[in-house]
């Protein structure tokens, strides 16, 4: 069993959250190193825009997203379950005190010591996409329920995961349930992800309605299906796409689920944590660079952090920077490009954005990132990683 651990001191404060004081409070002009400021605030207002979009969809947090424990302590105590890829993943929610009936071990392929960490630990619920899985699923742990997988791509997104993970559910979905029927192994419910960052909103009723069918065979060949799994795909950054998507979501499952009785859940990432961090950089040189008569075209700024650490997301998501300067707005501004801090050419942050003339030490604050950033990080040319400082207002409501 696992044990308590020690979380991050999170700081309490009153009205408006100023990013500027951080940058005192937390002594950064006089460290090498860049900071993440994580605001659960934010993370308290999505859990309750979630349950007032969409109130019958219990979330269960994709902690691949972000997995810093007070992340994962906040949104557990606002009542979200968790969607888990590994038994790291497991332990950090049992070690919170969290109940493994919070847990739906999401990863469609395992390794099995992972199947028996769970089954050591009563996580019950399991995704599969394949017969060799479920295979797997009966001879290390057969008293699970397994979860059907299948695959139901969006046109546009982020990250497509259809290529590793899903099956077809057309011509595979009702053979595996039947698999599993002749092993004994139960069949809970069916799942599917139409893609991390999802741009195709009408892709979630496509896949609610191949979910519905498949559902409903599960019915037929007699297994106890309770669980319908929408997956992620949710925009942390966009409160009119999220609505969008939400009605979407709704009128789906009311048209196509309506007349089965099934527990919906999904499994947001970027949703809940990507608002809720600023990763504040200090400028520790610069580069101008100019016309043949002398005029400014162009600064380059190098700044302590980059690609390799908390901004490898851009490496892999086609993604936009945004930055936050703490000059007058009124400051003349400049096309300016940021490096990060490694040797590496490819280390660049963003590039032809409009900043006033900044000098080294000042500092940039880069809104927006607490989704798929952290976890990805290393230390790449030996630079520190930014460390986490929580805050979180002291008037928060909870729904």
């Amino acid at each position: 069993m696992c044990t308590a651990v020690e979380l991050q001191p999170i700081q309490v404060y009153q009205g408006s959250f100023d990013l500027e004081s951080k940058i005192d409070e937390c002594s950064l002009r006089d460290q090498d190193a860049a900071i993440n400021i994580c605001d659960l605030s934010s993370i308290v207002s999505k859990y309750n825009e979630w349950k007032r979009m969409m109130p019958s969809i219990m979330p269960y947090y994709a902690i691949k997203c972000n997995d810093e424990l007070p992340i994962l302590k906040t949104l557990g105590e606002l009542g979200t379950g968790f969607d888990c890829a590994s038994k790291t993943e497991i332990e950090h929610v049992l070690s919170l005190g969290f109940n493994s009936e919070k847990i739906i071990f999401a990863n469609p392929m395992k390794s099995i010591s992972h199947i028996q960490y769970a089954k050591a630990n009563n996580v019950t619920d399991s995704t599969v996409d394949n017969e060799f899985e479920i295979y797997k699923i009966f001879k290390h742990y057969p008293e699970s329920n397994v979860v059907v997988r299948f695959r139901s791509d969006a046109n546009k997104a982020l990250s497509l995961l259809g290529n590793k993970f899903g099956c077809n559910a057309e011509e595979d979905g009702a053979a595996l349930m039947l698999l599993a029927k002749s092993l004994n192994v139960n069949v809970k419910g069916v799942s599917f992800h139409v893609g991390s960052g999802c741009g195709d909103l009408p892709a979630y009723e496509r896949a609610i309605c191949t979910g519905s069918r498949l559902y409903k065979t599960g019915n037929l060949i007699k297994h106890k299906m309770e669980l319908f799994d929408i997956g992620g795909g949710f925009p942390g950054d966009d409160d009119e796409m999220f609505a969008n998507i939400s009605e979407i979501v709704n009128k789906s499952l009311s048209k196509y689920m309506s007349d089965v009785k099934a527990k919906i859940i999904a499994e947001p990432g970027r949703y809940f944590v990507s608002t809720a961090y600023t990763t504040i950089c200090k400028i520790y040189s610069k580069r101008e660079l100019r016309s043949r008569d002398g005029q400014l075209e162009k600064v380059m700024y190098y700044v302590n952090d980059g690609v390799y650490g908390t901004f490898n997301c851009i490496l892999y998501e086609d993604i936009k920077i945004d930055t936050i300067h703490f000059k007058s707005p009124d400051s003349e501004k400049f096309s300016s490009l940021i490096w990060g801090p490694t040797c590496d050419a490819c280390d660049k942050i963003c590039d032809n954005v409009n900043l006033p003339n900044l000098k080294d030490g000042d500092f940039i604050a880069f809104p927006n990132m607490g989704a798929y950033t952290i976890p990805t990080s290393s230390a790449f040319n030996g630079f520190t990683l930014p460390k986490t400082r929580f805050y979180i207002r002291n008037d928060l409501k909870f729904l």
